[in-house]
């Protein structure tokens, strides 16, 4: 592993990339690197990887000193405690220093031309943030209807032809945009999850562009832990939850008291939709996550604390149990 000084962007023509993995007890980290190195790098452009570990302990300081002597780009490794995901992904944003920064989870492997593609369009674009596909791999032992419908796959979602929020899982951000500067991920949910869209949120509210470069594929394995419908339900009440959140904060009074009505309209809706496509498990079930999304909008818009997905096993000493929560 290499540690890095802080280099000059645009040096020689070069643009500079950081490519930020935050990361927490992952084995599939190694898998995630391998991807790297093997992309075809844009013209002119400089790579350097920063691992942001927010494991209580170093935990994968020699993971990534074993694997970065095979990488063709230099490594940062950060120790960035603990277990709340909004601290190392600030970390990761304080340590970078290039023209733009890409986030990537440390579960996914990265498309030949993924980097490439992103580059590309944040160029064509002159976007801040692009935005790319998140393609899910099932495993055989997992439920038929779920690899059928898809549920684990992450594209972005357009609100009349326009991106409003985004994801980290497959991003990159132009550092020198005012709308990306100094902006931060929210530490206080940085354990419930929401920071994310929270961030992109505030980033196109900012007048910041997001655009989406469909070519830039990263794949991410579904493990049994999140192959199950119980833990699709959880994420998607706490999606809702954020959303919830985030329109109380532009509401009060009788606007607010309409929201939840509207919120609690589409939750019954699409239980009753549920219902009527009750043969159908894939459409039965998609509408069934529809319904519970929206009752975390309601939930959200009451101001219910939104349930923690990351951070539930930080206690568990590293070694005995190597998942994450979300």
């Amino acid at each position: 592993m290499t540690g890095l000084s802080k280099h000059s962007p645009n040096a020689a023509g070069e643009i500079w990339i950081d490519i930020c993995i935050c990361t927490y007890r992952r084995e599939e980290l190694r898998a995630t690197l391998l991807s790297l190195g093997q992309m075809n790098l844009p013209e002119k452009c400089r790579i350097r990887v920063i691992i942001a570990d927010n494991d209580f302990e170093p935990s994968a300081k020699d993971r990534v000193a074993n694997i970065a002597p095979e990488l063709p780009f230099e490594v940062r490794y950060i120790h960035s405690p603990a277990a709340n995901i909004s601290l190392a992904r600030n970390a990761c944003l304080d340590a970078s220093t290039g023209d733009y920064v890409a986030f990537i989870d440390d579960d996914e492997t990265a498309s030949e031309d993924w980097l490439a593609h992103l580059l590309a369009t944040a160029l064509d674009t002159k976007a801040d943030a692009v935005l790319g596909p998140v393609q899910a791999s099932y495993a055989a032992d997992a439920p038929r209807w779920m690899g059928k419908g898809d549920f684990h796959s992450t594209f972005p979602v357009w609100v009349r032809a326009e991106i409003l929020t985004g994801y980290t899982c497959n991003v990159l951000l132009r550092r020198s945009s005012t709308a990306v500067g100094n902006r931060r991920f929210s530490l206080a949910l940085g354990r419930s999850g929401g920071e994310d869209t929270q961030y992109f949120t505030e980033l196109h509210e900012a007048g910041g562009k997001i655009s989406y470069a469909p070519e830039a594929w990263v794949f991410e394995p579904v493990p049994p832990a999140r192959a199950k419908f119980s833990w699709l339900c959880k994420r998607r009440f706490r999606v809702g939850q954020t959303h919830g959140r985030m329109l109380r904060g532009k509401a009060a009074g009788p606007k607010l008291a309409g929201q939840v009505v509207l919120a609690g309209a589409k939750a019954g809706f699409s239980l009753s939709m549920a219902i009527a496509t009750a043969f159908s498990v894939v459409r039965r079930n998609r509408w069934i996550l529809r319904g519970i999304m929206h009752t975390g909008v309601v939930s959200g818009l009451m101001g219910i604390r939104e349930i923690q997905q990351y951070g539930e096993v930080a206690m568990v000493p590293a070694g005995r149990d190597n998942s994450r929560a979300a």
